[in-house]
């Protein structure tokens, strides 16, 4: 698996948590942290998405400082 796939792969995951997966996480139950499932996972999706898109940058600096 080579930088450019894993680079698509982090680039997707935002949206298949953000957008894709809520038909199937539109609950109320259970309760996490005090939240309904569904606003727990939309915050979890908030955490998620700067993370993929830091990794996404150090893989590209990294590509970019190699050439």
């Amino acid at each position: 698996m080579g930088k450019k796939s894993i680079v698509v792969l982090l680039s997707i995951v935002p949206f298949i948590l953000m957008l894709a997966a809520i038909p199937f996480v539109n609950r109320v139950q259970p309760i996490i942290f005090g939240l309904p499932f569904l606003a727990f996972w939309l915050f979890f999706g908030m955490l998620i998405t700067p993370l993929c898109t830091y990794a996404i940058f150090k893989l590209q600096k990294t590509e970019r400082s190699a050439e």
